[in-house]
């Protein structure tokens, strides 16, 4: 396994995948939805921390996106299955055309 020399933001990374970070944010706020060690935590006090991405966790979460959006179906069903903010699936899929 290579060495980690750097990750990137959960509001990075939804720039680069053209995502709302709330979306990315309620998916890997589950760390068994990404492979373990690709969503790294970092604090940035003794109360805050952020959560950031490595090169492999940004190929998987982008991986696991586009496989959700073969159909509005599937996407649909993805938004049910892996986020739990009912008022953020209700964003979302309002966003996406059916």
């Amino acid at each position: 396994m290579a060495t980690v020399t750097h990750v990137c933001t959960i509001d990075y990374v939804a720039k680069m995948l053209c995502e709302d970070p709330e979306l990315l944010e309620a998916i890997v706020s589950n760390d068994d939805n990404l492979t373990y060690g690709n969503i790294i935590s970092v604090y940035t006090s003794s109360e805050e921390a952020i959560t950031a991405l490595t090169d492999r966790g940004i190929e998987e979460l982008g991986d696991m996106l586009r496989a959700a959006r073969m159909t509005p179906d599937t996407w649909h069903e993805f938004l049910d299955d892996f986020v739990h903010d009912a008022e953020l699936v209700a964003r979302i899929k309002a966003q996406s055309p059916r």
